[in-house]
């Protein structure tokens, strides 16, 4: 009897696992910051990473707001054996919703750099190899994209793409590995950072993980999202840490 109800559970929380993996959370993130020029007020960004193997689901656009300005993709959109036409479809759902700005992934290099490159000129997405994309307003006021490879293999050169903008322009920095935080200074004037990488853990057992869970955290140097992803890597499973993608709202 004891076996039969530990394989009952041990099926039961599979399944809750799997399901978690699935989930198509859209979480809203409302940041307000002195610094954000007036005519930005308001700016809406959907925020994805971490897409890996999965198809992004009807169900996670239809519950995103039809005002968004612009897509951040915060790196491994793929992964190795991610066929290729899955990617595509990926991003062309991303692009209808705003323009669309990626960064590098440690998953995404075994893909192939040149295969995705392919794939973002078709589709017309900007990847931001270490380079800094500016956003105008009607008004003429700017806010600046800081884009950087990715940082766990060695890629990302941040003090290349500073150079790109005005150092008391307004900056949000789209990093792959949050660990990047560790190579901005007080006097690079970064807002924000929106990171993926660490899946939030993605298998937390009362409450550990080998990553802390994603969240939205106020630093010295910069308020950091990290996003717990919206696919999964290894494993198809979620515990404690289910799938997700944001709406950020920036206000002033």
């Amino acid at each position: 009897m004891v076996i039969v109800v530990l394989i009952a559970g041990a099926v039961g929380l599979l399944v809750r696992m799997a399901t978690n993996a699935q989930k198509n959370e859209l979480k809203f993130n409302s940041i307000t910051l002195s610094s954000l020029p007036s005519s930005f007020d308001g700016l809406t960004i959907f925020f994805i990473s971490d897409i890996h193997k999965r198809e992004v689901s009807n169900t996670l656009l239809e519950k995103i707001p039809s005002t968004v300005d612009f897509v951040l993709i915060g790196g491994d959109l793929a992964e190795s054996k991610v066929p290729l036409n899955r990617i595509e479809d990926n991003l062309k759902k991303l692009k209808r919703l705003a323009p669309t700005y990626f960064v590098y992934g440690n998953n995404d290099y075994e893909v192939g750099k040149e295969s995705l490159e392919s794939l973002f000129r078709k589709v017309g997405i900007l990847p931001l190899n270490n380079h800094t994309a500016r956003i105008e307003s009607e008004l003429g006021e700017n806010i600046y994209i800081i884009g950087v490879e990715d940082f766990t293999l060695g890629n990302a050169n941040l003090e290349k793409a500073l150079k790109e903008c005005p150092r008391d322009g307004f900056k949000i920095l789209l990093s792959h590995n949050p660990d990047i935080y560790d190579q901005i200074h007080n006097e690079n004037e970064i807002s924000l950072i929106v990171s993926g990488h660490t899946h939030g853990g993605q298998i937390r057992f009362f409450g550990i993980g080998p990553y802390k869970k994603g969240g939205l955290f106020v630093r010295k140097k910069a308020i950091i999202l990290i996003s717990n992803g919206y696919g999964t890597t290894l494993l198809p499973l979620r515990l404690g840490a289910p799938a997700e993608a944001h709406i950020i709202e920036l206000r002033k």
